[in-house]
């Protein structure tokens, strides 16, 4: 068994952040790949500050609720806001190479739902460049790290974390983890789609465990779907490119987010824009195979080279196109997840010692809808907050007793064991595609009661398919088939969480749009969704948001 005082699973920005706050425990990160391979390298546009003096916090704040659909707890919106210019000066100093203006600044570009262009940014590699500064003032620090590791369980007795348990894929042995406080920053659920922009990684396995282990899920009905991405392929096209003056039209050559957004046009925040080019798309006005054009091409060689480089390289490797001449085919696609762990403004979480930040949590600055830019501010301010707040657990806590540890591993070791031994069955893949294909048609962009009906019904035959899943490779030595079985079970329970509150919430907020519900509804539905687990099913409850600064107005775009 391993011990330290404090664990962290995940090791991309937010977990990275966390170890890095750390000063007076001994802290180790455990990640599922090398950090380096993290999703966060994957961010492309940008992160959001106040870096001058035509902006201001309470601007940023308030764009950041408005575009939350009134949703977002505006206590943690006024911290994440605040503490925004000292996160990214500070990953400044450790090394990150910010694009410039003429004059040297820091360059800032505009970006959906923003009423300033407060988006910091590195060409359009941002989560790239700042995850390798983060990673080499790790090194810097000798943070201990446990790498190419999947943990299992939470480990909880009476309502205290006293560690994890994790399946090391390079032997796979099954080993425990003892801690005094433990921290997930294991990013978002993406993968449970089968159109999205995430990673293979990003299949809410932390979120997963933490729900089997008694937290909380919060507004998992929330889900967003970034408006471009690249047709076939679903790779990330950077809200930056719009930001840099590109813009989208239909087959007839139409601009036709004037009639959705006739104030911000194509820099609406991206739920709107989603839904715009479903729209489009669904009435015939878009490309034959369900795309519409982004045009960049009135930038110039110039601006796109300079801005725009990893973007041009994509359309160039995946789709055989070269932005400088041609416009780039997009459709929306699954990017992000509103909902996750439920956590407050210090990370801390229902379970004593227990903390969560970045993709994963939900704490929730969000809301319905979360502006481009955020997502990276968000790791590195509340991965900084949470580090602190387990060391300050950490050192006034003792080490618990390892019987339900070792209790733990053995139920592990028999559970993996049995997936192993079992001869016949089905295939885990069979289970994951159809899940992949119901979260597509049922719990998309446009939803609707009996649809989400339809999931909920579909998951729970999934769940009983799962009982019988089969694992091919007997090996134990990077068996990718075992972990991907291993994290289906997660990936249903992800799902059945999503489709219940969905379900429930009849009304329309930022990502979560119901046909048949299509209006706001501040009376019935002003109120954050609760999911906890049961062994016959997800329970429902609710918790008010937090309104300190900015009482709900009608949302015009």
């Amino acid at each position: 068994m391993f011990r330290h005082d404090i664990i962290i699973v995940g090791g991309g920005l937010a977990g990275l952040r966390a170890a890095l706050s750390v000063r007076s425990a001994d802290v180790a990160v455990i990640s599922k790949v090398h950090p380096l391979r993290s999703h966060s390298i994957a961010a492309q546009g940008g992160i959001n500050a106040v870096l001058g003096s035509n902006d201001n916090w309470e601007d940023h704040a308030f764009d950041t609720v408005k575009g939350s659909d009134y949703l977002a707890d505006q206590d943690a919106v006024e911290v994440l806001c605040k503490e925004a210019p000292v996160r990214v000066i500070e990953m400044e100093n450790w090394g990150t190479l910010f694009s410039r203006t003429e004059d040297g600044r820091i360059a800032q570009r505009p970006f959906g739902g923003a009423g300033f262009p407060r988006t910091v940014y590195a060409q359009d590699r941002t989560g790239h460049h700042l995850l390798h500064t983060m990673y080499e003032q790790a090194l810097r620090k000798d943070v201990k790290f446990y790498n190419e590791w999947l943990i299992t369980r939470l480990v909880v007795d009476k309502r205290r974390c006293g560690g994890v348990t994790g399946y090391n894929m390079s032997n796979g042995n099954v080993e425990g983890f003892q801690a005094k406080a433990v921290i997930f920053a294991t990013g978002g659920y993406g993968r449970i789609y089968r159109h999205s922009t995430n990673s293979v990684i990003n299949t809410g396995s932390g979120c997963a465990v933490a729900y089997r282990a008694g937290a909380s899920l919060e507004d998992m009905e929330f889900v967003q779907f970034h408006p471009t991405t690249l047709y076939s392929t679903n790779i990330l096209i950077t809200e930056g490119a719009r930001g840099e003056g590109g813009y989208l039209v239909n087959k007839d050559g139409e601009r036709f987010m004037q009639r959705y957004s006739p104030h911000q046009l194509d820099l609406a925040p991206r739920d709107i824009v989603a839904r715009a080019i479903q729209t489009e798309i669904n009435e015939g006005r878009g490309f034959e195979g369900g795309y519409v054009h982004l045009e960049l091409r009135h930038l110039g060689a110039e601006k796109i080279q300079e801005r725009l480089p990893g973007i041009r390289q994509i359309a160039i490797d995946f789709a055989n196109i070269d932005p400088v001449e041609k416009p780039i085919p997009v459709r929306p696609g699954q990017h992000y997840s509103m909902g996750g762990i439920a956590s407050n403004k210090n990370c801390e979480t229902s379970i004593s010692g227990f903390y969560a930040c970045g993709e994963c949590s939900c704490i929730s600055v969000h809301g319905a809808n979360r502006l481009g830019g955020n997502s990276l501010l968000e790791t590195l301010v509340f991965g900084k907050i949470s580090g602190e707040n387990a060391e300050k657990f950490a050192n006034s806590s003792l080490f618990g007793d390892t019987e339900s540890i070792d209790r733990a591993i053995e139920e592990e070791k028999k559970k993996i064991s049995g997936l192993l031994e079992r001869k016949a069955g089905e295939e885990f893949f069979k289970i994951r595609d159809e899940l992949k294909t119901i979260l597509d048609e049922k719990a998309g962009i446009f939803r609707k009661e009996e649809d989400l009906t339809i999931a909920l019904e579909k998951i729970t035959e999934l769940k009983i398919r799962y009982g019988n899943v089969y694992v091919r490779n007997k090996g134990t030595i990077f068996n990718q088939e075992l972990v991907n079985a291993i994290e289906l079970e997660g990936m249903l329970d992800v799902a059945q969480a999503i489709c219940t509150g969905a379900k429930a919430r009849n009304e329309s907020r930022g990502s979560h749009f119901r046909i048949d519900y299509p209006v706001r509804d501040d009376t019935n539905w002003l109120k954050h969704t609760l999911i906890t687990f049961a062994p016959d099913g997800a329970r429902i409850d609710y918790k008010s948001v937090n309104l300190k600064m900015f009482a709900p107005k009608p949302r015009e775009y």
